[in-house]
């Protein structure tokens, strides 16, 4: 009689914690990718243009980093009318500059 064939050896699963992957998106003013958690969300509904504070509202969304410079130049440069592939109102443009003044104005400096 023959002897059984041993048993080729698998891999072994790492233990220990999961490594959850941090969602990221990207600015549409600066381009920069940050984590979702670091943006603000704004979405195209029917109404116009609004802030999503959730997140999860729906519609059409783009990010923006929390600080005026990035919403200055969104709303100057028109990238924010381009990603949400809608024309802005000047309704809709004086109320996102006016949450957009009570930001900070700059990142502040890494170090």
């Amino acid at each position: 009689m023959s002897e059984p064939a041993a048993r080729p050896k698998t891999k072994s699963r790492r233990r220990g914690p999961r490594v959850r992957k941090i969602p990221q998106r990207t600015c549409v003013a600066c381009r920069q990718a940050r984590p979702k958690r670091e943006l603000i969300r704004l979405v195209r509904t029917p109404d116009g243009v609004e802030i999503d504070a959730t997140g999860k509202k729906a519609g059409r969304g783009a990010y923006l980093c929390r600080y005026r410079q990035c919403w200055d130049a969104g709303l100057g440069r028109r990238s924010l009318d381009h990603a949400l592939k809608a024309q802005i109102t000047t309704e809709n443009r004086e109320a996102l500059a006016r949450f957009a003044a009570q930001l900070p104005p700059t990142p502040p400096p890494e170090g």
